[in-house]
């Protein structure tokens, strides 16, 4: 289990479910993102997410981009 405030750098696939983001982790398992810009350009596509873990499975996310 990762410690809550550990700096997350994963790749996956950027997922939408109703108006909520997740990555859908490449090592398996999901992220719920906090995101400061609505990227829905990227949903459904290959990205890396960086970022902080703030909670069980939550991230508040610096960046999401291309892979």
């Amino acid at each position: 289990m990762i410690a809550i405030g550990a700096r997350i750098d994963e790749v996956g696939t950027l997922i939408r479910e109703g108006g909520e983001f997740y990555l859908r982790r490449d090592v398996g398992g999901r992220y719920q993102l906090e995101l400061h810009r609505t990227p829905v350009d990227l949903v459904e596509k290959r990205v890396r997410l960086i970022g902080t873990l703030v909670g069980p499975d939550l991230v508040n996310a610096e960046g999401v981009a291309l892979t």
